[in-house]
């Protein structure tokens, strides 16, 4: 997300730092261009307008002419005034209430209200500690009751079967009801979404609503429509009291007009965003952390809160001791090593956390992709025990009966061969302890890769 809106943003402001004083003349040129970038990444026109005045007024007041390098003081404005328009803060899920605490979801058919259901609920169960039952009131949209215990089954949440015969208000009392019989702790009602706005659906999820007295009355919108994002979530406010929003699709927008939209517009928080199909691909919504990334200074935070969650401590503790010991880096810790990368979403994912990536060209990013993790990972599960511990043994036949089994050529598997040489030789620096020589390693292969 924020690609194109990172390097507008970028080039316009890097004029300003070689800038001795800021003049209202280079201010002008600099917000004019800034203005034109956020008009393209589809941001509310109130919005735009709102924070270009901000800005400009702290531009050219004292901040700025008294410091000593007014081209960064004029970054760090920029900065904290996208935190201001984004809400400062993330607000956390409030379930503090008797249990269970409701939660109600509520959006437009196609926005994945149904995914983030389960998202959500995994979410609670892994960082809460928490016990979740998922319940469907979706009675018009074919499937979307199984779709919804397919998914539940999957991050093992509790989940109250329905029926399509029945009424959504009385769907929504039972499994409230029986959430409280079964002392969970987090209920989580899934309700029906409609291609538009229209008067039948806001009386029927205000009914719902007012059935349950949901804690949370969660939005969940679809982060691509843009600024029409914000203005649905406007709409939905009016007719319900929504307790904040939740961003999807963010790892397909490269614009983010949605994420800069929707508090200034609703006045609700973002809690919030998907970044990929999968269960675990949601994230906690950090206006600090979100506009860190689109002023392209990465968000190591985040990063290493994703380290955190993927990583099989076993298995990396194993490897920690098996280094240590002077044992060598096989195949199969190789391969460990990509499925936690593809864990975390990949490289391409992490992209935008990496400070400077904003500095990178266009075109090295566009080389960026997981097509080889993926190919890497099919070679190493054609090999046999025997080849994954043991690379040296892997002859011409070995070679073509590996690469056949993959859909791969020699020179692929020739090219993850000489990787992996490397990476072991950068392991063995390890030995002992030497975490510095490791670390001169990385930078070497990394400054080979990436030009930051």
């Amino acid at each position: 997300m924020f690609d194109n809106l990172t390097d507008r943003l970028s080039d316009s402001l890097r004029k300003l730092r070689g800038q001795g004083r800021l003049t209202e003349a280079n201010v002008q040129d600099a917000l004019r261009e800034v203005r034109q970038a956020l008009l393209e990444a589809d941001v509310a026109l109130p919005v735009v307008k709102d924070f270009i005045e901000q800005v400009k007024e702290r531009a050219l007041g004292q901040e700025v002419q008294k410091s000593l390098t007014p081209g960064q003081a004029m970054i760090k404005i920029v900065n904290e005034e996208l935190v201001t328009i984004m809400g400062k803060a993330n607000e956390k899920l409030n379930l503090a209430t008797q249990p269970p605490a409701v939660i109600l979801m509520a959006g437009l058919q196609g926005a994945g209200k149904t995914t983030t259901v389960a998202k959500l609920a995994r979410w609670i169960k892994e960082n809460l500690r928490k016990s979740v039952l998922v319940a469907s009131a979706d009675v018009y949209r074919p499937a979307a009751i199984q779709q919804l215990e397919t998914l539940a089954s999957e991050v093992k949440a509790e989940f109250f079967p329905s029926d399509a015969s029945e009424r959504p208000v009385d769907i929504a009392r039972r499994a409230v009801e029986h959430g409280r019989k079964r002392y969970m702790d987090v209920v989580i009602i899934d309700t029906a979404g409609r291609l538009h706005i229209d008067e039948d659906m806001m009386d029927e999820i205000k009914a719902v609503h007012a059935a349950i007295k949901p804690i949370e009355t969660l939005f969940v919108v679809d982060s691509m429509t843009g600024q029409d994002a914000a203005n649905t979530a406007k709409a939905f406010h009016d007719a319900l009291p929504l307790t904040g929003v939740i961003l999807t699709k963010t790892d397909g927008d490269a614009r983010g007009g949605a994420a800069l939209s929707i508090r200034h517009i609703t006045g609700k928080p973002i809690k919030f965003m998907g970044v990929g199909e999968k269960t675990a691909a949601l994230e906690v919504f950090h206006p600090d952390r979100v506009a860190s990334r689109i002023l392209g200074m990465g968000d190591v935070l985040s990063l290493i809160e994703d380290v955190e969650r993927t990583m099989d401590k076993a298995k990396a503790e194993k490897l920690a001791k098996k280094i240590h010991k002077g044992r060598r880096f096989d195949l199969n810790d190789y391969r460990d090593q990509l499925l936690q990368l593809k864990n975390m979403g990949g490289l391409a994912a992490m992209l935008d956390k990496l400070p400077g990536v904003g500095n990178v060209p266009q075109h090295v990013k566009d080389k960026i992709n997981d097509k080889e993790m993926y190919q890497q990972l099919a070679m190493i599960d054609s090999m046999t025990p025997a080849e994954r511990s043991d690379p040296d043994i892997l002859n011409p036949s070995r070679k073509r009966r590996i690469t056949l089994g993959s859909g791969t050529e020699v020179q692929d598997l020739n090219r993850m061969l000489k990787q992996h040489e490397q990476m072991q030789k950068m392991m063995k620096k390890l030995k002992g302890g030497n975490i510095m020589n490791l670390m001169k390693g990385m930078r070497g292969q990394l400054g080979r890769r990436l030009p930051f």
